[in-house]
């Protein structure tokens, strides 16, 4: 228990903790979604939170100067913020 409260002290454990969780909840987000409509479907705040989550992820792993963590976060970035750039430039066509 005193490991688990030594960790919780450091900030950046709990950005890091904070963005994976917000990271995690996009699966979430798409399950419930598709439930609902009964069929595959990939929400706008699944974005949302991989843009969030992968940012606060990102900070977090050039904190700890972890190179394939911030590899792997830094090409999501780039996914996530063209997913969204497509579904605006949609949208605004619409």
């Amino acid at each position: 228990m005193n490991q688990v409260m030594m960790f919780l002290r450091d900030p950046w454990n709990i950005l890091g903790i904070f963005g994976q969780a917000l990271f995690a909840s996009r699966f979430l987000i798409q399950w419930f979604k598709s439930e609902m409509e009964r069929r595959s479907v990939i929400p706008l705040a699944f974005w949302y939170c991989s843009l969030g989550g992968g940012v606060l992820l990102l900070t977090y792993a050039i904190y700890r100067e972890e190179p394939v963590f911030i590899a792997g976060q830094a090409f999501g970035l780039i996914v996530y913020v063209r997913n969204l750039y497509l579904i605006f430039r949609e949208r605004k066509a619409a």
